[in-house]
């Protein structure tokens, strides 16, 4: 089981929630969202002029001025000008990996690329305790063996 992967797609839920509320009421006062995206992710759907300017990452902000912002599942859209010239954005959630609403020093970060493949079960094995920390240390990393039963 990824826990990692379940929190990670737990937390772009609170993303997907922020942009309905947004989409659905507005933003209140000077709230506003800054939301980073890999340009180069798969099912990015942006114009040829903004990916060359933006190969890897671009950072929009939704505050003012955004239109037609439609909330999936799996993605968002959202119509933006960059220039002057409007945009029609379509971004996967999981092309994204920073999420920040600045007026309520609110922020997420997502490790990048797909999930880990799932890991055969390892055998079991006996191992030493782990090794008490030297006095005077800190911290000290202790494994998960040395807390299992033998």
């Amino acid at each position: 089981m990824h826990y990692d992967v379940m929190a990670q797609e737990a937390l772009r839920g609170v993303i997907r929630a922020a942009l309905k509320v947004a989409r659905d009421k507005g933003l209140p006062g000077e709230h506003h969202f800054y939301i980073s995206f890999r340009t180069d992710a798969p099912g990015v759907d942006i114009s040829e002029r903004l990916r060359k300017q933006y190969p890897e990452e671009i950072t929009i902000v939704l505050q003012h001025q955004f239109w037609n912002l439609e909330v999936m599942e799996d993605r968002f859209s959202v119509d933006l000008t960059f220039s002057k010239i409007p945009e029609r954005l379509v971004v996967p959630s999981a092309a994204v990996p920073g999420f920040f609403a600045p007026s309520v020093q609110f922020g997420l970060q997502f490790e990048a690329g797909p999930p880990p493949p799932a890991a055969p079960p390892a055998p079991p094995q006996a191992s030493a305790p782990a090794p008490e920390p030297a006095s005077g240390d800190a911290a000290a990393v202790v494994s998960l063996d040395a807390f299992r039963k033998k």
